[in-house]
């Protein structure tokens, strides 16, 4: 895993912006630059950026990143994520993503994560994938077992229940497994957003969250992408929904360049800068040199500083 350390205050400016070409001397050459190119890739072109969110989230909690990405001159796709079971959304991102000219770079964030594992696995135009506070499962793990590997979840504080205490079920008449799930909404701040945004709003993003059906968390990932695709990995320090924990494993495990933020489970409500920041590190496939560390910006007294470690 290759580790960048975020020393830097929460509202930063876009990574494109604040980081010179000398500066990145000192971490070796970019893909780009040792060609001979700049920033885009093929024909002059720049990556589309395909966007997934996860469960009880909707593809709203995208809009400050996909405001930030397209003013850096990035074609956006923020797909809607049907959160009704991993086979049948990863197969249903699969083919959005067959519809997409040129490279991708795609990014999910929480469950979405597992979808993109699974969708993007044997697609030539993706080229990276970015892990927001999300799931990077291997073959045969579902997610219920990942977010329960170590502590730091607080979906439950029962163990043996049968739905996680945190949640509330919607039963849909196919059966005992047949039923969606939503956070509870006294839950929701505390699990979702470690109770770092205002009340009001807080309320507003549980009011308005999207169901997931219980086979989101329960159906086993067939397909791993990370296995041939570069990843980068947002790992969230105060993640009380998947547990900061489980997605140092998961990043760590994946051999993703690596970013920590101070920051809850929902980090695009909270971070946005920092969520574009690595999205645009993984379009300009800028990777830390092995061995050493860097100093890449220094920005109002706020450095970002680069380390890698062979693992």
């Amino acid at each position: 895993m290759k580790f960048i350390r975020h020393v830097s205050a929460r509202r930063s400016l876009p990574l494109a912006v604040l980081v010179p070409a000398a500066a990145l001397l000192a971490a070796g050459p970019s893909p780009a630059s040792e060609s001979g190119g700049d920033a885009d890739t093929g024909a002059g072109t720049r990556p589309t950026v395909v966007l997934v969110h996860g469960a009880w989230a909707d593809d709203s909690g995208w809009s400050e990143v996909i405001r930030s990405l397209q003013a850096e001159g990035y074609p956006v796709v923020a797909t809607a994520n049907p959160l009704r079971g991993l086979t049948g959304d990863s197969a249903y991102l699969a083919a959005r993503l067959r519809t997409i000219e040129g490279p991708v770079v795609l990014v999910g964030h929480s469950y979405g994560g597992a979808v993109i594992t699974n969708a993007a696995a044997g697609n030539p135009n993706v080229e990276s994938l970015v892990y927001i506070a999300a799931f990077a499962p291997d073959k045969g793990e579902t997610a219920l077992e990942l977010a329960a590997k170590y502590p730091g979840s607080r979906l439950t504080d029962d163990p043996d229940a049968p739905l996680p205490t945190a949640l509330a079920a919607v039963p849909l008449g196919g059966g005992p497994t047949d039923v969606d799930t939503y956070i509870k909404p006294d839950k929701f701040s505390d699990v979702f957003l470690s109770d770092r945004l205002e009340a009001d709003r807080a309320a507003a993003l549980a009011a308005r969250q999207r169901p997931a059906h219980v086979a989101t968390s329960a159906e086993v990932t067939r397909a791993v992408a990370w296995k041939t695709i570069p990843s980068w990995y947002l790992v969230a320090t105060d993640d009380r929904t998947i547990g900061t924990d489980n997605l140092r494993f998961m990043a760590e495990r994946a051999g993703s360049t690596t970013v920590e933020v101070d920051a809850p489970h929902a980090v695009l409500e909270t971070d946005p800068d920092e969520v574009t920041d690595l999205i645009l590190r993984a379009a300009h496939g800028s990777r830390p040199a092995l061995g050493g560390t860097a100093v890449l910006a220094v920005a109002g007294g706020t450095a970002l500083v680069a380390r890698s470690r062979r693992t």
